[in-house]
């Protein structure tokens, strides 16, 4: 069964209007935010956590995973049943603020802009700017400091828009609620510290829910690079350049980004993905971003017209 609106009009209608949402208006209030209360209720769930005994942390973050998606699955279903008996405009309004609760295009570049402009006058600022993009050490010189704003545009494509836009379209909010759900708790999570065995349920199904929508990331990095020339390096380095010892995902949308930019993109004692082309100047996120604004910008129509079909078929 699918959650999108029965009408394959307001099923378009809805992306649509979260797109224009998202790109006009940004981010609600984080007291209105369902991805602000999910981390909440993650963070509640998590210090209540076994310690010391990795068995019942594995058994205890399969519960955190079970409760967190299946909390957010009902929630988008309830809110589904409702709007299907609400008038249209209603429907339309409230579904495409929730669902643009989901993804965040214009947040992500403008992540990507802040550590573009400190670059211009401190790298220090720069530095501080970066945290809110990277979880790794942020104490980088200029070049690694353009590569890892690159890689995180290109990497967090996929969380921040591809994903939730296709799980919308495919199983309507309570799709897009539970993807961003397991993603939350990830990033929250699935780290290899003290919290290694409690986070692992969450990184392994975040990688799944991943799995499909980076590949078509990829893809439409290479569709937007055909504007600017660079179709065939993007397609050379989406299909050679992905690093799977680091994760199913992680690298193959840096990649296909860095053949597109003709840079090389590098993680300190990791991979370095590309080739160094061009030097890594902070004009080279200006580059990344038309990528991300093109490619996030097509994720948006490609899923009102799959949420259109399905509601019209079903």
């Amino acid at each position: 069964m699918f959650f999108v609106p029965h009408d394959w009009r307001l099923a378009l209608a809805t992306v649509l209007l979260a797109g224009l949402i998202d790109v006009t208006l940004g981010e609600p209030p984080s007291a209105l935010h369902p991805v602000v209360w999910m981390g909440r209720l993650i963070g509640a769930l998590e210090r209540r956590r076994p310690r010391g005994r990795p068995g019942a942390e594995f058994a205890y973050g399969v519960l955190i995973v079970l409760v967190t998606a299946g909390t957010a699955f009902v929630a988008g279903l309830v809110l589904t049943l409702l709007l299907d008996r609400a008038p249209w405009w209603l429907a339309l309004v409230a579904g495409a603020c929730v669902l643009k609760t989901t993804f965040s295009l214009r947040g992500l570049v403008r992540a990507g802009r802040d550590v573009q402009r400190a670059l211009a006058s401190d790298t220090s600022a720069a530095r501080a700017s970066l945290k809110a993009l990277v979880s790794r050490s942020a104490d980088l010189d200029p070049p690694l400091i353009v590569s890892a704003t690159i890689e995180s545009l290109a990497e967090n494509l996929t969380d921040s828009v591809v994903s939730p836009l296709l799980y919308y379209a495919l199983f309507g909010l309570p799709g897009a609620l539970a993807y961003r759900a397991i993603n939350t708790m990830d990033a929250m999570l699935g780290y290899r510290d003290d919290r290694e065995y409690v986070g692992k349920t969450a990184a392994r199904s975040d990688d799944v829910a991943n799995w499909a929508p980076t590949r078509i990331t990829g893809l439409l990095l290479v569709a937007v690079s055909a504007l600017k020339g660079t179709a065939g390096r993007a397609w050379w380095a989406f299909t050679t350049q992905h690093q799977p010892q680091y994760g199913p995902n992680k690298t193959l949308a840096i990649a296909t980004m860095a053949g597109s930019l003709g840079v090389q993109l590098r993680k300190p004692g990791a991979y370095a993905l590309g080739t160094p082309d061009r030097p890594l100047t902070a004009d080279v996120i200006d580059a990344a971003v038309w990528r991300v604004w093109a490619a996030g910008g097509a994720a948006v129509a490609l899923a009102a017209g799959l949420a259109a079909l399905l509601a019209w078929a079903v």
